[in-house]
C-alpha cells in the first residue's frame, strides 16, 4: 500500500445489456484470465434463469440477492499493548457491496450443480430467500462482530 496518496479510482464501462455499473463490477469479479465474454455469457444465462423461475425482473432479484449478503458490520484486528483484538466495526458501502459480489461468486463456485450459470442461479435466488452460503457467510461475520461487541472500545 502507497503512503503517498490512494489509488484511484478506475471508471468501469457499464454492462452491455442492463446499463448498470454493478452488473458489469459483478462481470468483472466472475471473469478469469480476462475472459470477458464469457463471464458475460454465465451472468446473462444465469439471469435467463432466474427471469424463467420467477416473475419479478431479475435485476430486482440480483439486486435483493445483494443486499441481503451486504454486511453491515465486520471484524479487524487491532494490536493493543501486545495483544491483538477482534474490533467489530461498521464496513463501508463500498467494501460491503464488494464482499457480497465476492462472497455470492464464491459461494455459487462451491456449490455442485452442473453449469456456472445453474449455480450462480441457484445462489442467487437462495440469497433472495435469505437461505444461501452467502448469507450465512454474512450471519457468522456478523455474529463474529457481536460476540466480540467488548471490544467495540478499542476503535479509534
Amino acid at each position: 500500500m502507497s503512503r503517498r496518496r490512494a489509488a484511484q479510482k478506475r471508471e468501469i464501462e457499464k454492462d452491455p445489456r442492463y446499463g448498470d455499473l454493478i452488473v458489469a463490477k459483478f462481470m468483472n469479479c466472475l471473469m478469469y484470465d480476462g475472459k470477458k465474454a464469457i463471464a458475460e455469457k454465465i451472468v446473462y444465462s444465469a439471469f435467463d434463469k432466474i427471469q424463467g423461475k420467477n416473475d419479478k425482473g431479475c435485476l430486482d432479484l440480483f439486486f435483493e440477492a445483494l443486499e441481503n449478503v451486504k454486511p453491515r458490520l465486520e471484524v479487524r484486528s487491532r494490536r493493543v499493548g501486545g495483544a491483538t483484538y477482534q474490533v467489530p466495526t461498521e464496513v463501508a458501502p463500498g467494501r460491503s457491496q464488494a464482499l457480497a459480489i465476492r462472497w455470492l461468486i464464491n459461494a455459487a463456485r462451491a456449490r455442485t450443480e452442473k453449469s456456472m450459470e445453474e449455480k450462480l442461479a441457484a445462489e442467487i435466488l437462495d440469497a433472495v430467500s435469505g437461505k444461501g452460503s452467502a448469507v450465512k457467510k454474512r450471519d457468522d461475520t456478523h455474529k463474529m462482530a457481536e460476540a466480540n461487541k467488548a471490544f467495540a472500545h478499542y476503535s479509534w
